[in-house]
């Protein structure tokens, strides 16, 4: 227990509805009410730490109120067990800020109760402050929210939750998704793999391709791939957004971010980075309440179900191919068998190497690495021998090959400019990298298809 006296006022005073709150700038007063929106712990600008909690009643859900949570360290503060649990505040300030009527805990005098919320009967606290004080007599109003929580369905304005094929960059936005997977990436980093079904936009490519021996582009945002078990848990088709979370003090909230479960995001900062699409949870992002018959979701998953392709640019063709029907790159590294055939609509991002005069090998035949992408995945396919004669037509002259190989690639002739690669079809094959290996380390390489058209 702390040493620090208690000040303030009794317990024993009236709750106040939270759609009073606004009457009583410059008071002290006790709320009850759900938890609707949770920010990470994040350091002040002082000594303490901080959190904000939006909480709603019955009398006050359209737009939640914001509770500024101060202490001298993280544990002090609310260890939420979920988003939706029930909140009691004692001896609270009541503050004006830019128009918007707020409450602040002072670690001085305010105390806390947390209580589970729809799915609770315990009417005991699970986590309190110091000075907390749990009341019968108050027993009451806990059970009273969690009658009004059954029926409370969140109204959402759909425009404020784009879709990830909406998404842009450098924007902050709000999203709702679904948590597939999440993990520590480095020390004191981790990502949260989130998807709604939606593909995510093409973005340009500004790497350089004579970069792509010494600085290759990367086929994922996390330092090393996910496990296969992993992986093959994940979604065949959609975009999945890596959100990245990169402080401490995220690791005893871990358990908020519930794996298969449909969560919103709110202030989710957007970038590109390599290509690839990253969200960042930022001191301002905060984590929703969301049931699992929010009308929002129900869209999202709704539209889970309408797998669509990129409509292919005619630069390719299959050469005596059976014309299979388009699979997702995610598609085929989840195949369950290793050496198998597909066909896929993807970009061609990088090349390795990237001059025609060097796709060659010393005894005269194609070797390449082509960079794929699609929606879902990047993959390395390599290019040889006869699959590359298929591919270039033959041996053409290196202008031919060069001008064949900048279509691929998006390469417009203007030097330094970003490249953004046209969509096509490809063939792909997958075999063993090594017989030994039944498990399933793969390679794959392109077969049966060739440059055709004109720019």
């Amino acid at each position: 227990m702390s040493s620090r006296k208690r000040t303030g006022m009794r317990e024993g005073y009236e709750f106040m509805p939270i759609r009073d709150v606004g009457r009583s700038v410059g008071q002290k007063a006790k709320l009850i009410g759900v938890i609707l929106d949770f920010g990470f712990p994040k350091k002040s600008k002082g000594t303490d730490f901080c959190c904000c909690l939006r909480i709603i009643d019955e009398t006050h859900h359209q737009i939640s109120m914001a509770i500024n949570m101060f202490e001298e360290n993280v544990e002090r503060l609310p260890r939420l067990a979920a988003v939706g649990d029930v909140v009691v505040l004692c001896c609270v300030e009541v503050k004006s800020f830019k128009g918007e009527v707020n409450v602040t805990f002072n670690k001085r005098f305010s105390s806390f109760g947390l209580y589970k919320g729809k799915d609770g009967d315990d009417l005991d606290p699970y986590h309190v402050s110091s000075y907390f004080h749990h009341v019968r007599e108050d027993e009451s109003l806990i059970v009273k929210l969690r009658k009004w929580l059954m029926n409370f369905q969140p109204h959402e304005d759909s425009s404020n939750f784009p879709m990830l094929r909406e998404i842009k960059e450098e924007t902050s936005v709000n999203l709702a998704c679904k948590i597939l997977h999440f993990c520590e990436t480095a020390k004191d980093e981790w990502i949260i793999f989130s998807w709604d079904g939606t593909n995510t936009p093409s973005n340009v490519i500004c790497s350089k391709l004579e970069e792509e021996i010494n600085c290759p582009l990367p086929l994922q945002l996390e330092p090393l791939p996910l496990s296969r078990e992993v992986l093959c848990t994940l979604p065949v088709a959609g975009s999945i957004l890596r959100i990245m979370f990169d402080k401490v003090v995220v690791k005893n909230h871990l358990h908020l971010l519930n794996v298969d479960k449909w969560v919103k995001f709110m202030n989710i900062h957007l970038k590109v980075v390599d290509g690839l699409w990253l969200g960042v949870f930022s001191p301002q992002s905060r984590l929703r309440y969301t049931p699992n018959e929010d009308s929002l979701i129900v869209e999202r998953q709704r539209l889970s179900d309408e797998q669509l392709f990129p409509k292919p640019l005619f630069i390719t063709e299959e050469v005596n191919q059976d014309h299979a029907t388009p699979v997702t790159l995610m598609t085929v590294l989840t195949h369950s068998k290793v050496t198998a055939k597909f066909k896929c609509v993807v970009r061609v991002v990088a090349a390795m190497p990237y001059l025609a005069k060097n796709l060659l090998s010393s005894i005269g035949k194609y070797r390449m690495q082509l960079t794929l992408e699609d929606s879902t995945a990047r993959v390395h396919a390599f290019v040889t021998g006869k699959d590359g004669e298929t591919l270039f037509d033959g041996y053409p002259s290196i202008d031919e090959l060069t001008r064949k190989l900048n279509r691929l690639l998006g390469v417009t002739g203007i030097k330094d400019a970003p490249r953004d690669p046209p969509w096509v079809s490809v063939c792909l094959k997958s075999y063993y990298v090594s017989k030994t290996d039944v498990w399933g380390s793969r390679n794959f390489k392109i077969f049966g298809i060739k440059i055709v058209g004109d720019t």
